[in-house]
Protein backbone atom coordinates (compact mmCIF):
# COMPACT_ATOMS: atom_id res chain seq x y z
CA UNK A 1 0.00 0.00 0.00
CA UNK A 2 1.38 3.90 -0.77
CA UNK A 3 3.19 5.42 2.19
CA UNK A 4 0.95 6.56 4.94
CA UNK A 5 1.41 9.62 6.99
CA UNK A 6 2.59 9.26 10.99
CA UNK A 7 -0.54 11.42 12.15
CA UNK A 8 -2.77 8.17 11.87
CA UNK A 9 -0.27 6.06 13.66
CA UNK A 10 -0.11 7.97 16.50
CA UNK A 11 -3.73 8.24 16.60
CA UNK A 12 -4.14 4.79 17.12
CA UNK A 13 -0.82 4.37 19.28
CA UNK A 14 -2.84 7.12 21.80
CA UNK A 15 -6.27 5.14 21.27
CA UNK A 16 -5.15 1.93 22.08
CA UNK A 17 -2.03 2.66 25.16
CA UNK A 18 0.71 0.47 23.35
CA UNK A 19 4.19 2.20 21.90
CA UNK A 20 5.39 2.16 18.22
CA UNK A 21 9.20 1.58 17.92
CA UNK A 22 10.84 3.74 15.17
CA UNK A 23 13.81 2.37 13.61
CA UNK A 24 16.36 4.08 11.38
CA UNK A 25 17.47 2.51 8.18
CA UNK A 26 20.76 3.17 6.32
CA UNK A 27 20.65 1.08 3.40
CA UNK A 28 18.18 -0.17 0.71
CA UNK A 29 18.62 -4.05 2.80
CA UNK A 30 17.88 -2.15 5.64
CA UNK A 31 14.57 -0.90 4.45
CA UNK A 32 13.74 -4.07 2.95
CA UNK A 33 14.41 -6.60 6.52
CA UNK A 34 12.39 -3.68 8.31
CA UNK A 35 9.48 -4.08 6.40
CA UNK A 36 9.31 -7.46 6.42
CA UNK A 37 9.51 -8.00 10.05
CA UNK A 38 6.82 -6.07 11.11
CA UNK A 39 4.93 -7.95 8.36
CA UNK A 40 5.53 -10.61 10.09
CA UNK A 41 3.99 -9.50 13.65
CA UNK A 42 1.50 -7.30 11.85
CA UNK A 43 2.45 -4.26 13.18
CA UNK A 44 2.33 -1.20 11.42
CA UNK A 45 6.06 0.36 10.63
CA UNK A 46 7.59 3.69 10.96
CA UNK A 47 11.06 3.79 9.19
CA UNK A 48 13.80 6.34 9.95
CA UNK A 49 16.39 8.06 8.08
CA UNK A 50 18.32 10.55 10.22
CA UNK A 51 19.14 14.02 8.47
CA UNK A 52 22.49 12.60 7.89
CA UNK A 53 21.39 9.10 6.80
CA UNK A 54 19.99 10.68 3.56
CA UNK A 55 23.53 12.19 2.98
CA UNK A 56 24.92 8.48 3.27
CA UNK A 57 22.19 7.26 0.98
CA UNK A 58 22.73 9.91 -1.51
CA UNK A 59 26.84 8.34 -1.90
CA UNK A 60 28.17 10.77 0.92
CA UNK A 61 30.37 8.63 2.69
CA UNK A 62 31.76 11.21 4.57
CA UNK A 63 28.33 11.82 5.71
CA UNK A 64 29.06 14.03 8.51
CA UNK A 65 29.83 16.49 5.25
CA UNK A 66 26.64 16.04 3.64
CA UNK A 67 25.77 18.81 1.67
CA UNK A 68 21.93 19.84 1.08
CA UNK A 69 22.12 18.33 -2.45
CA UNK A 70 23.68 14.66 -1.40
CA UNK A 71 20.90 15.18 1.04
CA UNK A 72 17.92 15.50 -1.84
CA UNK A 73 19.26 12.57 -3.35
CA UNK A 74 19.44 10.29 -0.42
CA UNK A 75 16.27 11.39 0.21
CA UNK A 76 14.75 10.38 -2.85
CA UNK A 77 17.09 6.90 -2.74
CA UNK A 78 15.63 5.65 0.37
CA UNK A 79 12.26 6.81 -0.30
CA UNK A 80 11.84 4.67 -3.50
CA UNK A 81 13.23 1.87 -1.42
CA UNK A 82 10.61 1.95 1.01
CA UNK A 83 7.78 2.90 -1.44
CA UNK A 84 9.21 -0.32 -3.30
CA UNK A 85 8.53 -2.66 -0.44
CA UNK A 86 5.80 -0.97 0.89
CA UNK A 87 3.72 -1.32 -2.16
CA UNK A 88 2.53 -5.02 -1.70
CA UNK A 89 2.73 -5.14 1.83
CA UNK A 90 -0.44 -5.44 4.34
CA UNK A 91 0.86 -2.89 6.67
CA UNK A 92 0.92 0.96 6.81
CA UNK A 93 4.12 1.98 6.57
CA UNK A 94 5.63 5.61 7.41
CA UNK A 95 8.78 7.38 6.56
CA UNK A 96 9.87 9.28 8.80
CA UNK A 97 13.04 12.27 8.75
CA UNK A 98 14.71 11.87 11.96
CA UNK A 99 16.52 14.79 13.49
CA UNK A 100 15.74 17.03 10.69
CA UNK A 101 18.41 19.89 11.04
CA UNK A 102 17.11 22.70 9.70
CA UNK A 103 13.94 23.82 7.10
CA UNK A 104 15.81 23.08 4.27
CA UNK A 105 16.27 19.79 5.33
CA UNK A 106 12.95 18.67 6.12
CA UNK A 107 11.92 20.36 2.96
CA UNK A 108 14.42 18.30 1.08
CA UNK A 109 13.19 15.02 2.91
CA UNK A 110 9.41 15.81 1.60
CA UNK A 111 10.22 16.03 -1.61
CA UNK A 112 12.07 13.18 -1.87
CA UNK A 113 8.72 10.96 -0.45
CA UNK A 114 9.17 11.09 3.04
CA UNK A 115 5.48 11.33 4.98
CA UNK A 116 6.47 12.52 8.16
CA UNK A 117 9.27 14.57 9.36
CA UNK A 118 11.40 15.57 12.52
CA UNK A 119 12.56 19.10 12.76
CA UNK A 120 15.66 19.64 15.84
CA UNK A 121 15.38 23.16 17.27
CA UNK A 122 16.23 21.83 20.63
CA UNK A 123 19.36 23.39 20.60
CA UNK A 124 17.67 26.91 20.17
CA UNK A 125 16.35 29.62 22.57
CA UNK A 126 12.26 28.67 23.21
CA UNK A 127 11.10 31.02 21.11
CA UNK A 128 13.38 30.34 18.18
CA UNK A 129 12.44 26.47 18.20
CA UNK A 130 8.71 27.57 18.14
CA UNK A 131 9.40 29.71 15.27
CA UNK A 132 11.67 27.16 13.23
CA UNK A 133 8.96 24.09 14.19
CA UNK A 134 5.77 26.60 13.51
CA UNK A 135 7.11 27.19 9.77
CA UNK A 136 8.17 23.19 9.14
CA UNK A 137 4.61 22.59 10.43
CA UNK A 138 2.83 25.06 8.20
CA UNK A 139 4.77 23.82 5.08
CA UNK A 140 4.69 19.97 5.90
CA UNK A 141 0.78 19.91 7.00
CA UNK A 142 -0.43 21.48 3.73
CA UNK A 143 1.36 18.52 1.70
CA UNK A 144 -0.59 15.91 4.56
CA UNK A 145 3.02 15.50 6.33
CA UNK A 146 3.25 14.58 9.22
CA UNK A 147 5.46 16.87 12.15
CA UNK A 148 7.14 15.94 15.36
CA UNK A 149 9.33 18.09 17.06
CA UNK A 150 11.86 18.18 20.32
CA UNK A 151 12.12 20.32 23.27
CA UNK A 152 14.99 19.64 25.61
CA UNK A 153 18.26 18.48 25.23
CA UNK A 154 19.14 14.53 25.32
CA UNK A 155 22.72 13.99 26.15
CA UNK A 156 24.84 11.55 24.07
CA UNK A 157 26.20 11.71 20.77
CA UNK A 158 24.09 10.42 17.36
CA UNK A 159 24.90 11.55 13.67
CA UNK A 160 25.38 15.25 14.49
CA UNK A 161 23.17 15.25 17.26
CA UNK A 162 25.33 16.17 20.39
CA UNK A 163 25.54 17.04 24.32
CA UNK A 164 27.32 16.70 26.71
CA UNK A 165 24.45 17.08 29.51
CA UNK A 166 20.86 17.05 29.28
CA UNK A 167 18.39 19.65 30.01
CA UNK A 168 15.10 17.76 30.96
CA UNK A 169 11.93 18.74 29.45
CA UNK A 170 9.43 21.41 31.14
CA UNK A 171 6.04 20.32 31.30
CA UNK A 172 4.42 23.20 31.22
CA UNK A 173 6.59 24.83 28.24
CA UNK A 174 5.82 21.55 26.30
CA UNK A 175 2.10 22.28 26.25
CA UNK A 176 2.64 25.51 25.43
CA UNK A 177 4.95 24.48 22.95
CA UNK A 178 2.07 22.16 20.92
CA UNK A 179 -0.05 24.86 21.47
CA UNK A 180 2.00 27.44 19.36
CA UNK A 181 2.99 25.05 16.83
CA UNK A 182 0.20 22.55 15.98
CA UNK A 183 3.26 19.39 15.47
CA UNK A 184 1.81 15.78 15.86
CA UNK A 185 4.16 14.54 18.06
CA UNK A 186 7.03 16.19 20.70
CA UNK A 187 10.25 14.41 21.67
CA UNK A 188 11.22 14.83 25.20
CA UNK A 189 14.21 14.60 27.09
CA UNK A 190 13.07 12.71 30.73
CA UNK A 191 16.89 10.66 30.65
CA UNK A 192 17.28 8.94 27.59
CA UNK A 193 20.26 9.35 25.88
CA UNK A 194 21.37 9.39 22.44
CA UNK A 195 24.40 6.60 21.52
CA UNK A 196 25.77 2.77 23.22
CA UNK A 197 27.42 4.50 25.97
CA UNK A 198 23.85 5.34 28.12
CA UNK A 199 25.15 4.73 31.59
CA UNK A 200 24.62 1.86 33.71
CA UNK A 201 21.39 1.58 35.31
CA UNK A 202 19.54 4.64 33.77
CA UNK A 203 16.50 5.55 35.52
CA UNK A 204 13.64 7.44 33.32
CA UNK A 205 11.68 10.55 35.08
CA UNK A 206 8.31 9.13 34.04
CA UNK A 207 6.56 11.92 36.32
CA UNK A 208 7.95 13.99 33.51
CA UNK A 209 6.04 11.94 30.81
CA UNK A 210 2.73 11.76 33.17
CA UNK A 211 2.83 16.02 33.52
CA UNK A 212 3.14 16.31 30.09
CA UNK A 213 0.47 14.13 28.99
CA UNK A 214 -2.24 14.90 31.82
CA UNK A 215 -1.44 18.48 30.94
CA UNK A 216 -2.26 18.19 27.01
CA UNK A 217 -5.47 16.12 27.97
CA UNK A 218 -6.57 19.32 30.51
CA UNK A 219 -6.59 21.10 27.75
CA UNK A 220 -7.77 19.06 24.97
CA UNK A 221 -4.63 19.01 22.77
CA UNK A 222 -3.49 15.90 20.57
CA UNK A 223 -0.02 14.89 21.07
CA UNK A 224 2.29 12.05 21.27
CA UNK A 225 5.19 12.11 23.35
CA UNK A 226 8.49 10.45 21.70
CA UNK A 227 11.39 9.07 23.22
CA UNK A 228 14.85 9.46 21.37
CA UNK A 229 17.82 7.86 22.34
CA UNK A 230 16.17 5.03 23.52
CA UNK A 231 18.29 1.78 22.11
CA UNK A 232 18.44 -1.07 24.51
CA UNK A 233 21.93 -2.04 23.45
CA UNK A 234 22.00 -5.85 24.05
CA UNK A 235 24.68 -7.11 26.50
CA UNK A 236 24.80 -10.11 24.57
CA UNK A 237 25.66 -8.53 20.92
CA UNK A 238 28.11 -6.19 22.33
CA UNK A 239 30.03 -9.19 23.62
CA UNK A 240 29.91 -11.16 20.19
CA UNK A 241 30.95 -8.39 18.50
CA UNK A 242 34.02 -8.25 21.36
CA UNK A 243 34.49 -11.98 20.67
CA UNK A 244 35.04 -11.39 17.10
CA UNK A 245 37.40 -8.83 17.64
CA UNK A 246 35.57 -6.23 18.50
CA UNK A 247 36.43 -3.63 20.61
CA UNK A 248 33.13 -1.79 21.96
CA UNK A 249 33.34 -0.43 25.65
CA UNK A 250 30.87 1.15 28.07
CA UNK A 251 27.96 0.33 25.95
CA UNK A 252 25.08 0.40 28.25
CA UNK A 253 20.98 0.37 26.57
CA UNK A 254 18.02 1.95 28.32
CA UNK A 255 16.41 -1.04 30.33
CA UNK A 256 13.67 -2.54 28.27
CA UNK A 257 11.48 -2.45 31.37
CA UNK A 258 12.03 0.81 31.89
CA UNK A 259 11.10 1.80 28.39
CA UNK A 260 7.79 -0.58 28.90
CA UNK A 261 6.93 1.55 32.08
CA UNK A 262 7.21 4.49 30.41
CA UNK A 263 4.84 3.52 27.78
CA UNK A 264 1.25 3.90 29.98
CA UNK A 265 2.76 7.40 31.20
CA UNK A 266 2.57 8.53 27.62
CA UNK A 267 4.68 7.38 25.36
CA UNK A 268 4.07 6.71 22.26
CA UNK A 269 6.91 6.29 19.90
CA UNK A 270 10.26 5.11 20.67
CA UNK A 271 13.40 5.36 18.75
CA UNK A 272 16.06 2.75 18.23
CA UNK A 273 18.42 3.01 15.92
CA UNK A 274 22.33 1.96 17.86
CA UNK A 275 20.75 -1.86 18.47
CA UNK A 276 20.61 -2.11 14.53
CA UNK A 277 23.91 -0.88 14.26
CA UNK A 278 24.88 -3.37 16.46
CA UNK A 279 23.57 -6.33 15.45
CA UNK A 280 24.67 -5.81 11.80
CA UNK A 281 27.77 -5.81 12.85
CA UNK A 282 28.05 -8.46 14.15
CA UNK A 283 26.42 -10.51 11.63
CA UNK A 284 29.49 -8.82 9.14
CA UNK A 285 32.13 -9.67 11.90
CA UNK A 286 30.54 -13.17 11.88
CA UNK A 287 29.79 -13.80 7.87
CA UNK A 288 34.26 -13.23 7.62
CA UNK A 289 34.83 -15.53 10.59
CA UNK A 290 32.96 -18.07 9.30
CA UNK A 291 33.73 -17.79 5.67
CA UNK A 292 37.12 -16.71 6.06
CA UNK A 293 37.68 -17.40 1.89
CA UNK A 294 34.83 -14.29 1.39
CA UNK A 295 37.99 -11.77 2.91
CA UNK A 296 39.30 -11.66 -0.13
CA UNK A 297 36.79 -11.31 -2.32
CA UNK A 298 36.55 -8.42 -5.27
CA UNK A 299 33.09 -7.15 -4.01
CA UNK A 300 33.51 -7.60 -0.33
CA UNK A 301 36.78 -8.16 0.84
CA UNK A 302 37.36 -3.86 1.41
CA UNK A 303 33.84 -4.52 3.61
CA UNK A 304 36.20 -7.29 5.98
CA UNK A 305 39.16 -4.65 5.50
CA UNK A 306 37.18 -1.88 7.36
CA UNK A 307 35.71 -4.24 9.96
CA UNK A 308 39.30 -4.93 10.66
CA UNK A 309 40.58 -1.93 10.58
CA UNK A 310 37.83 0.00 12.81
CA UNK A 311 37.40 -2.39 15.60
CA UNK A 312 35.87 0.24 17.89
CA UNK A 313 33.59 1.52 15.44
CA UNK A 314 29.78 -0.65 15.07
CA UNK A 315 27.93 1.74 12.66
CA UNK A 316 27.51 -0.06 9.62
CA UNK A 317 28.27 3.08 7.66
CA UNK A 318 31.76 2.91 8.62
CA UNK A 319 31.98 -0.07 6.61
CA UNK A 320 29.90 -0.35 3.36
CA UNK A 321 31.52 2.15 1.43
CA UNK A 322 32.92 -0.58 -0.93
CA UNK A 323 29.24 -1.47 -2.22
CA UNK A 324 27.46 1.48 -1.86
CA UNK A 325 25.40 0.68 -5.30
CA UNK A 326 24.18 -2.02 -2.74
CA UNK A 327 23.45 0.38 -0.10
CA UNK A 328 21.91 3.07 -2.30
CA UNK A 329 20.33 1.06 -4.91
CA UNK A 330 19.88 -2.33 -3.93
CA UNK A 331 21.93 -3.85 -6.40
CA UNK A 332 23.07 -7.33 -6.25
CA UNK A 333 25.81 -8.27 -8.42
CA UNK A 334 26.89 -11.42 -7.11
CA UNK A 335 27.21 -14.00 -5.36
CA UNK A 336 29.05 -12.66 -2.21
CA UNK A 337 27.41 -9.68 -2.27
CA UNK A 338 24.06 -11.33 -1.89
CA UNK A 339 25.49 -13.12 1.01
CA UNK A 340 26.73 -10.44 3.05
CA UNK A 341 23.53 -8.53 2.22
CA UNK A 342 21.17 -11.30 3.66
CA UNK A 343 23.46 -11.04 6.99
CA UNK A 344 22.39 -7.66 7.42
CA UNK A 345 19.28 -8.56 6.93
CA UNK A 346 18.81 -11.25 9.52
CA UNK A 347 20.47 -8.56 12.16
CA UNK A 348 17.92 -5.94 11.15
CA UNK A 349 15.20 -8.33 11.99
CA UNK A 350 16.87 -9.79 15.19
CA UNK A 351 17.10 -6.23 16.40
CA UNK A 352 13.68 -4.81 15.31
CA UNK A 353 11.71 -8.23 15.69
CA UNK A 354 12.20 -8.28 19.50
CA UNK A 355 11.26 -4.28 20.28
CA UNK A 356 7.54 -5.23 18.23
CA UNK A 357 7.07 -7.88 20.80
CA UNK A 358 8.15 -5.34 23.81
CA UNK A 359 6.46 -2.30 22.87
CA UNK A 360 3.40 -3.72 22.16
CA UNK A 361 2.69 -3.16 18.18
CA UNK A 362 2.13 -6.69 17.21
CA UNK A 363 -0.92 -7.39 15.51
CA UNK A 364 -2.39 -3.75 15.60
CA UNK A 365 -1.66 -2.78 12.00
CA UNK A 366 -5.21 -3.67 11.06
CA UNK A 367 -6.41 -0.75 13.71
CA UNK A 368 -4.06 2.23 11.55
CA UNK A 369 -6.11 4.66 9.17
CA UNK A 370 -4.66 3.88 5.84
CA UNK A 371 -4.89 8.01 4.96
CA UNK A 372 -3.12 9.20 2.31
CA UNK A 373 -1.38 12.34 2.19
CA UNK A 374 -4.10 14.18 0.19
CA UNK A 375 -7.08 13.20 2.50
CA UNK A 376 -4.39 14.27 5.57
CA UNK A 377 -3.87 17.62 3.94
CA UNK A 378 -7.85 17.99 4.01
CA UNK A 379 -7.66 17.14 7.84
CA UNK A 380 -4.93 19.46 8.54
CA UNK A 381 -6.84 22.03 7.04
CA UNK A 382 -9.85 22.06 9.31
CA UNK A 383 -7.48 21.02 12.44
Amino acid sequence: MPLIPLRPLLETVDKYHYAQGAFNVNAVAQAKAAIEVHEMFRSAAILQGADLANGFMGGRTDFQNATLEDKKIGAKNIANAVKKYAEDSPIPVVLHLDHGKNFDSCKAAIEGGYTSVMIDGSSLPFDENVELTREVVKYAHERGVSVEGELGVLAGVEDHVFSATSTYTNPLKAVEFFKKTGVDALAISYGTMHGASKGKNVKLRKEIVIAIKECLMHEGIFGVLVSHGSSTVPKYIVDEINALGGNIQNAHGISVDELKAAIPCGIGKINVDTDIRLAVTRNMKEFFHNYPEKRNSPSIGGVYKLLEEKKDQFDPRAFLPPIMDTVMYGNIPDEDVAALVAVIEKGVKEAIGTLIVQFGSFGKAPLVEQASLDEMAERYKKM
